[in-house]
């Protein structure tokens, strides 16, 4: 794999994983990032099961999440006054976890501890404030892939380009001819992240919900039964009016909730790290065509249960080790992912 010239699109969680494993096996790695900068923000995810026995392949990696923790004891869930009906705490076991797991993590600091592990290395390059606007490929000859950009990287060839840009990846839709929201299942669901200047829960380390709020961060989600379609298009038509309007949707829709509901969104209208995000599920024909790939949420974003981040280490993990496995075959090491 050393003369391997790889394209990674995306620098969140399955980007920077799949960057190191290239690097290390001597593939000469660029990243792209659409942001000027790391983006801070979004909501606590967890590690689990293949995403464990990954992290632990990666010197420094599970020594830099424990420190990194939440330091999540459970999650209780409340009613309007406050008063707790259920509670849910970490097992203890990190091979035998609970809905609380005991590496739950802020995206941005798993984001950014996978950054710091590859940043130095000379096979990787990063690239933020960049995206792909074409990609020529000659699937006849099966040779590389000739990329355009749009703010100043030069026309490239490479020999794969691995999507790694979310559940409605525009290298996707690229690279398997599609639409950026053809393969994408809604679960007819939405969720918002933000961080608030004060501690509602007042030191406590069990995180509450009456809509998923722990520490000082605080999740809300909605969330609709399937038969009722495309309810989640004036989440969509919000999004494209930017943050601003998307926040009034967001405190128009849990308007009078009850519990800290309120007192979270007057934080919400503040808050510099807001983010939100219709949650689909993703299910393609294929993970590849060509010389292009996908990895994690752009190939299998599988919605509310927990597993997106296991499964975007995981598959980073698969990719690089199929690809290496077959040096001289790269269609076979696509085919072996």
């Amino acid at each position: 794999m050393s003369k391997l010239k790889v394209l990674v699109v995306g620098a969140s969680i399955a980007g920077p994983s799949a960057v190191y494993w290239f690097a290390k096996a001597g593939a000469s790695v660029t990243i792209i990032e659409r942001f000027p900068k790391l983006r801070i923000g979004g909501q606590s995810i967890d590690i689990r099961t293949a995403g464990v026995t990954v992290m632990r392949q990666v010197p420094g990696m599970e020594a830099a999440v424990r420190a990194k923790t939440m330091q999540l004891e459970g999650m209780s869930w409340v009613r309007k006054d406050g008063r707790s009906y259920r509670t849910i705490r970490a097992t203890g076991n990190p091979d035998q976890q609970s809905l609380v797991s005991e590496y739950e993590i802020f995206r941005d600091d798993l984001s950014r501890i996978l950054f710091d592990l590859t940043k130095d290395n000379d096979n990787i390059k990063y690239v933020f404030g960049e995206q792909v606007t074409s990609m020529l490929q000659n699937e006849k000859e099966n040779g590389p892939i000739e990329v355009e950009f749009a703010n100043g990287l030069p026309t490239s060839e490479y020999d794969l380009v691995v999507a790694c840009d979310g559940a409605t990846s525009r290298t996707r839709a690229m690279g398997l001819g599609c639409g950026v929201r053809e393969h994408v299942n809604p679960t007819n669901s939405w969720a918002a992240y933000f961080s608030l200047d004060r501690d509602l829960l007042k030191g406590g380390k069990v995180g509450q919900a009456i809509s998923a709020i722990g520490l000082n961060r605080v999740t809300l989600m909605a969330m609709r039964l399937r038969k009722d379609r495309d309810a989640t298009l004036p989440f969509r038509e919000a999004m494209k009016q930017g943050d601003a309007a998307l926040k009034q949707f967001v405190a128009q829709h849990y308007k009078g909730v009850g519990w800290k509901t309120d007192e979270a969104l007057e934080g919400m209208m503040q808050a510099r790290d807001f983010y939100a995000s219709e949650v689909v599920q993703v299910k393609t024909p294929s993970l590849y065509q060509g010389r292009v790939v996908l990895v994690g949420d752009a190939g299998y974003a599988p919605g509310f249960t927990g597993t997106g981040t296991s499964l975007a280490l995981a598959g980073a993990y698969v990719l690089a080790g199929e690809v290496g496995r077959h040096k001289d075959d790269l269609a076979a090491g696509l085919a072996g992912y």
